[in-house]
């Protein structure tokens, strides 16, 4: 970890990513990975916001470290928000992304309203224990079938509303995608809270 206090921020997630993300939002921040002794509780909260908060403690706690977490997920209209905090493990515990979203799109086969929501909560634990929290949406509909190659999860038929053109998040180019999506949202809404990069 960086020598200069306040500088270094870890990352609480093993999902490489979500840091490669962040690192790209939050740049200039040296934001480090997870360290493999640290111990990340379960996500069984009930809001993205209450398991952001409660991984970025853990991680904080067992490293003594500034440090940033982020859930988020996916809420479909016609599935009265599901999959929702479920949205990594939608189709099982262990599930790949490809398979999430395959249950998605069949469980949204027949609807009429194929309008879904990216919702992410980014917390952040400064070294001293203060926290912060902020929540970001990125509205759209999902696609009949997945389409492009890049991002993750269910980007690849993810349709924003913003963009306006019909391309999904997988389709997208990096900086296009962190300008519209929740994850650069809230990350944006959170960096002036961090203190000095």
């Amino acid at each position: 970890m960086s020598d200069r206090p306040g500088r270094s921020v870890v990352v609480a997630t093993r999902n490489p990513h979500k840091l490669d993300e962040l690192r790209e939002i939050l740049s200039p921040f040296e934001l480090v990975p997870l360290p493999d002794f640290v111990d990340l509780p379960p996500e069984d909260g009930e809001t993205f916001a209450e398991n952001a908060i409660v991984k970025a403690r853990a991680a904080h706690l067992q490293t003594g470290a500034a440090v940033v977490a982020d859930d988020s997920g996916i809420e479909a209209a016609a599935l009265g928000g599901r999959p929702g905090v479920r949205s990594a493990r939608y189709s099982g515990p262990s599930a790949s992304d490809e398979e999430n979203l395959a249950q998605l799109l069949s469980e949204l086969a027949e609807q009429e309203d194929r309008s879904v929501a990216y919702v992410c909560a980014i917390a952040y634990v400064e070294e001293g224990g203060g926290e912060v929290l902020r929540e970001a949406r990125c509205e759209g509909s999902l696609a009949e079938r997945p389409r492009g190659d890049g991002g993750f999860g269910y980007d690849p038929a993810f349709v924003p509303d913003e963009i306006g053109d019909g391309r999904t998040m997988a389709e997208l180019s990096a900086a296009e995608k962190h300008e519209i999506s929740h994850r650069g949202r809230a990350a944006r809404a959170i960096r002036p809270l961090m203190g000095p990069p």
